[in-house]
């Protein structure tokens, strides 16, 4: 059994409810204890750091201070939050000022980070620690047939922490052919979504949505999986906007990759939350499920 500390994040438990419950579930075959962060807040976002840096670190620090008690990596299935918590880590260490400030508005809450905690995606520890080798022979249902493209997005991998190349990663891809499926060539599986620019600038999120759909369906893809509730809810929850927008017709599923797993796994849809996709997914997973 291999044990992290888990760090769900907001998304995971609100319009990325699939990806929290289908991680957990995924969780259990491979061996793996997610032990929920106890009193765990928001990781402070990116948004948040683009105003004012120094707060936006203290209420990842929190969470970073948090997590070292128990003495384990830290995990987040949520690209976000990986992001977040990785670049406020990253600055601690290597700023001590900056980390004397932060541990002086820890203090106010009975905590202090020392800068030992590990950062990681959920992606990382299910490619390196848990292997493919092991994924693949958890699966009951192999996604035989099934063509698959991956979207990394743009946070999963930037900036580069070491996990995977930030211009042509491939984690994801060999993940999904663990799974039996087919990874269809997919260009843009790392280009941006729009992000939160769906609410200020909807026009140009709107286009960025589009070019990622037209890729991933001209090269014959069935279904999206990405590990980013961000992303996933952009290119689920929009779909009608694009389609109205631009005179489309797509309806391509959105999957978050651990539903893409559990489905491989034998696990029921409603342990993985598939019916909280907004896209269905039924029709192109009916051989699978």
């Amino acid at each position: 059994m291999k044990y992290y500390a888990y760090y769900p994040g907001c998304s995971a438990e609100a319009t990325g409810a699939g990806l929290g419950v289908s991680a957990l579930a995924i969780a259990k075959p491979l061996d793996m204890e997610l032990i929920e962060l106890e009193d765990w807040t928001c990781c402070g976002t990116t948004a948040y750091g683009s105003l004012d840096e120094s707060e936006a670190i203290v209420v990842a620090a929190r969470n970073l201070a948090l997590a070292e008690k128990t003495g384990l990596h830290l995990v987040t299935p949520c690209s976000n939050c990986f992001l977040t918590l990785s670049k406020a880590n990253e600055r601690l260490k290597e700023q001590p000022k900056l980390m004397a400030q932060v541990n002086e508005a820890l203090a106010v809450a009975n905590l202090e980070y020392h800068g030992s905690v590990r950062v990681r995606h959920l992606t990382e520890v299910l490619v390196k620690d848990i292997g493919l080798e092991v994924i693949s022979t958890k699966v009951k249902r192999p996604l035989n047939g099934l063509k698959v493209a991956p979207y990394y997005g743009c946070q999963l991998v930037r900036p580069d922490y070491g996990f995977d190349d930030p211009e042509f990663p491939h984690s994801l891809d060999r993940l999904v052919e663990s799974l039996g499926a087919t990874v269809v060539p997919f260009p843009l599986k790392s280009h941006c979504c729009g992000g939160s620019l769906i609410i200020s600038e909807e026009d140009l999120a709107l286009d960025l949505m589009r070019k990622l759909l037209a890729n991933a369906v001209g090269n014959g893809a069935e279904c999206i999986v990405t590990p980013c509730p961000l992303c996933q809810t952009n290119l689920d929850a929009y779909r009608g906007r694009v389609n109205s927008k631009f005179k489309t017709n797509y309806d391509l599923p959105v999957l978050f990759v651990t539903q893409l797993m559990g489905v491989a796994f034998g696990i029921d849809g409603k342990d993985l939350g598939l019916k909280t996709n907004i896209v269905p997914a039924g029709k192109v997973l009916a051989n699978y499920i």
